[in-house]
């Protein structure tokens, strides 16, 4: 009985597609479809080629933007070394330019996520190059042409809606009465990730973090309400 009602509040955060911001309530029901779409996203981002996508497709779908497309801020005055496992995933030598990029992620007034972004300018061409320095093109559009993909390296989740052993004590299958504004953290996973070329060769490591923004809209409504 539990789970047919963990489906079914899957399948009720999944087919909204709200229009305006909104605050979440807190509640049982709310932490789960929560949780719902986290996870969703996050799936998505791990069997995807391209971060960019699949966070256009996510604006789209939720109509987070009249115009859902990703754009790189860049974030100045911050410069982070790569580390030596940095180079090792890259394949790089001591010796070899690496550049670093901070951008935030942004599809509209939401930042949807942080990244720091170490790549090999060496093996891209002039034009991807000048792109990532002087424009706010995502890294996985500026190297389209190199048939990117990516592996993930590590996902850390940062914050769930649901404490652990939540399953041990929630009681009934009713969904709870609203109990004020949820409050959901900044950060809520994370992803190292390396991108590849077509060929194979490492071109970037990269460190994403994904932020509450990426449910602001409102929450699904629960059937009768």
């Amino acid at each position: 009985m539990r789970v047919r009602f963990f489906s079914g509040l899957i399948a009720t955060a999944l087919a909204a597609q709200p229009t305006t911001a909104e605050t979440w309530r807190d509640g049982f029901v709310s932490r789960v479809e929560a949780l719902a779409l986290i996870q969703t996203l996050n799936a998505s981002l791990l069997a995807s080629r391209s971060a960019t996508a699949t966070l256009e497709k996510w604006c789209a779908d939720h109509k987070m933007s009249a115009a859902p497309k990703i754009l790189a801020r860049r974030v100045s005055g911050t410069e982070k070394p790569p580390s030596e496992e940095t180079r090792r995933r890259l394949d790089v030598g001591a010796n070899e330019p690496i550049k670093y990029r901070r951008v935030q992620l942004a599809c509209g007034e939401h930042v949807l996520s942080e990244a720091d972004n170490w790549y090999v300018p060496g093996r891209l061409s002039d034009d991807m190059n000048r792109a990532l320095e002087t424009t706010e093109t995502p890294f996985g559009k500026a190297i389209a042409p190199l048939q990117p993909f990516r592996r993930t390296v590590e996902m850390k989740l940062r914050w769930s809606p649901l404490p652990e052993g939540w399953e041990a004590s929630a009681t009934g299958t009713s969904p709870d009465k609203a109990s004020g504004a949820l409050s959901i953290p900044h950060d809520l996973f994370e992803h190292t990730a390396v991108v590849y070329a077509r060929d194979h060769r490492p071109l970037s490591e990269v460190h994403e973090t994904y932020t509450r923004e990426i449910l602001e809209f409102p929450a699904p409504r629960s059937p009768g309400e």
